[in-house]
């Protein structure tokens, strides 16, 4: 416990350490973790997402509702058969090292992404065949097959711009100091301690940007985060806790800021990846149902939630325009799974490896569901791991139950194909069904609304009855700053947008 409570006050100090003259041009920003590599080829974390808003731009960004509008690409064409899309870019835009941005550039960082070994980019954007440049600011993308979410995939790390000659230089080390086209450059980087990024002088759209310079804490302890924040060692923290709204609120010098999130939160059940899928919730379908219909999800969002995050069971939320009615939020039906467990003949109590990251939400979480589960016949051993290694861990296929959170993304493709299909990139679980990926590619190369959910329809009635995941809910994004922060606005993919944030 002692050692426990000198790390808090050693990453309280940290913090508040004194930035001389620099403080009032300086956005401190308190995160939930420290995410991991600084290359949006092979980055992967929610976290590292938002330090990518200040430092990398994209293709196109989404705004406050959601809606795809140009970034780096003033805007788009694509053909009449879907198979081929014409993009004008941006002129006169620079990358840190001053290089310019033009299609030959933008044709070398889709390559990479497509192209590099390790890339978890190239599932999201693999139809595209071939790009070309047609002129210094035209690119054409050829695709194998039309594709919906093309645009989506542009906006998140698929469509961040990479320094051609800067990347090749740094080759494998270009994480250790990224070369992009963003407002702000990198500085530096210390492990679980801090990231700075300092403001970019011939941003294209410098006249937008009003702070000198961005650094990032992380601090997973979401109290110390809140702490911080109300010392005013810290400017704005990301993930405060539902239980902590009151709290902030309440206060006058703060201010909350909150979305839906696109994201999921939910449970991943090992399948078939190695020795520990071997166990009657991994093999059998019917006992994951039984699992899943001791849960109440309401009760669970009040009780750890205050009732402040939307209960779900699909890959977005209730509210999206892709949410299939056909296949409501079930109900706590512990009489029906008490049926199922004696029909699937397991024996009672089914005891069950259940790996959680580390963190207040997410161990309250586990509790809860502990409690509801064991009156149906499940024994939940908690196993509390730190999040990067809880994920290669997952990987590896050290676990028979983990708790996961997907940050989301605008079109549902990006929520399902990663998960989903026999060979997604997190598909941690090992599930394949040949149907599922069939029904996957329907929705992606259907050109509208009907035809898209025509095919998610098919899905949901296939994979919510035998898939690997269970989903609980899905989070609101919760943003707090002090009375300092100016022009922030809360973005549904929770990520931080630095661009017209002003300091007081």
């Amino acid at each position: 416990m002692r050692r426990i409570v000198l790390a808090a006050a050693l990453s309280l100090f940290a913090v508040g350490a004194p930035l001389g003259a620099m403080a009032q041009t300086n956005l401190r920003i308190g995160l939930g973790d420290d995410g991991d590599v600084l290359d949006p080829t092979l980055s992967r974390f929610y976290t590292t997402r938002i330090m990518f808003a200040s430092i990398c731009d994209k293709l196109f960004d989404i705004d406050e509702k959601g809606n795809i509008v140009p970034q780096l690409a003033l805007g788009s064409e694509t053909s009449a058969d879907g198979k081929t899309v014409t993009m004008k870019l941006r002129p006169g835009v620079k990358f840190h090292n001053g290089e310019a941005f033009d299609a030959a550039a933008a044709k070398y960082s889709l390559d990479r992404h497509l192209t590099m070994k390790g890339s978890f980019r190239r599932s999201e954007i693999s139809v595209v065949d071939s790009v070309e440049v047609i002129d210094p600011l035209t690119i054409k993308l050829n695709l194998k097959a039309p594709f919906s979410p093309l645009l989506a995939q542009l906006t998140d790390r698929a469509g961040m711009m990479m320094a051609p000659k800067a990347t090749e230089a740094a080759g494998d080390k270009f994480a250790l100091h990224p070369v992009c086209a963003g407002p702000y450059k990198f500085v530096e980087r210390i492990a679980q301690d801090r990231i700075v990024v300092e403001k970019f002088a011939d941003y294209w759209n410098k006249d937008q940007v009003f702070i000198d310079r961005i650094t990032y804490r992380p601090i997973v302890d979401s109290t110390i985060r809140l702490a911080n924040l109300k010392s005013g060692s810290l400017d704005l923290i990301e993930r405060v806790l539902a239980t902590d709204i009151k709290d902030v609120r309440s206060n006058p010098k703060l201010r909350l800021s909150k979305a839906t999130s696109l994201g999921w939160f939910g449970l991943l059940i090992n399948v078939n990846n190695g020795p520990k899928s071997n166990n009657p919730l991994g093999k059998d379908a019917r006992v994951r149902q039984a699992f899943e219909l001791a849960i109440d999800r309401d009760a669970l969002n009040q009780v750890v939630f205050n009732g402040e995050f939307v209960p779900g069971n699909q890959w977005v939320n209730p509210q999206s325009p892709f949410y299939q009615k056909a296949f409501p939020v079930p109900k706590r039906d512990l009489a029906k799974a008490k049926a199922l467990m004696q029909e699937a003949g397991v024996k009672t109590p089914v005891t069950i490896d259940f790996m959680v990251t580390s963190g207040a939400e997410p161990q309250a979480v586990a509790e809860v569901l502990q409690a509801m589960v064991a009156e149906a016949g499940f024994d939940l051993k908690l196993r509390v791991t730190e999040a990067a290694t809880a994920q290669k861990q997952a990987e590896d296929g050290e676990y028979q139950l983990y708790m996961n959170a997907w940050s989301g993304r605008i079109d549902p493709d990006g929520n399902t194909v990663l998960y989903q299909s026999c060979n997604g990139p997190m598909n941690m679980g090992k599930y394949c069904d040949k149907d599922v990926d069939a029904y996957l590619e329907q929705a992606r190369t259907a050109s509208d609304l009907a035809g898209r959910n025509a095919a998610y329809e098919k899905l949901a009635g296939k994979f919510l009855q035998n898939g690997w995941i269970i989903y609980l809910f899905h989070p609101q994004y919760l943003i707090a700053s002090t009375d300092r922060v100016e022009g922030f606005k809360p973005m549904p993919d929770g990520l931080l947008r630095v661009v017209g944030v002003k300091l007081k």
